[in-house]
């Protein structure tokens, strides 16, 4: 492997190495070697821009959550256009992408990079599934606020749910995603009874 390759923006090069290591071999072939490999440039590169290997994919998991908001933006926007299922129905497909979907369990079976997380999000919480949780209750709120969904209706459960079964419908990767029908059943589902019905 050449030792003299240079990388233009190396953080970011070798994030995107990572990322595609974790979609093609999941979080077990996601390896420091893997990475360097996949980058092209010799292993000493990433402990040059970072102190060990939990400390990278802090970093990465960090970046892609950052990405997430992007799409929390675009279903807030959404608010009061369309119907809410649908436009939850959308959203969870976007949120709960192969990335988002491979990040997951990296973050749940990796100790170090956990308290490398703990440390750089003191308010806790799964990185991504955070994200998700946090964009879900927050559209929520504002279809509240417009009376689109039950005054009384508590948003924190709702949340909880839609992030909870939507992770479990798109977590495997073998099978591929779900149906967009399948998504719509489990939002429509959660959402009985606090969507305001419009009268005919």
């Amino acid at each position: 492997m050449p030792t003299g390759v240079h990388l233009r923006d190396a953080r970011q090069q070798l994030f995107d190495a990572a990322e595609r290591v974790l979609l093609r071999d999941g979080p077990n072939g996601l390896t420091s070697r893997a990475v360097t490999d996949e980058a092209g440039c010799a292993k000493g590169v990433l402990h040059r821009h970072f102190t060990d290997f939990d400390a990278f994919l802090a970093e990465l998991v960090l970046d892609r959550a950052a990405q997430l908001e992007t799409q929390a933006q675009a279903l807030r926007a959404a608010a009061g256009t369309g119907t809410v299922a649908d436009n939850l129905t959308d959203a969870l497909a976007g949120l709960f992408g192969p990335v988002p979907v491979a990040i997951i369990p990296l973050v749940t079976f990796r100790d170090g990079l956990r308290a490398r997380l703990r440390q750089a999000r003191p308010k806790g919480g799964i990185a991504i599934l955070d994200q998700v949780r946090t964009a879900v209750s927050a559209y929520l709120a504002d279809e509240r606020a417009r009376g689109r969904i039950a005054a009384d209706a508590d948003i924190d459960s709702l949340a909880l749910s839609l992030v909870g079964g939507g992770h479990l419908l798109f977590a495997d990767r073998d099978s591929g995603p779900p149906t967009t029908a399948t998504v719509d059943k489990l939002v429509t589902t959660v959402l009985a009874g606090v969507v305001q019905r419009r009268p005919r």
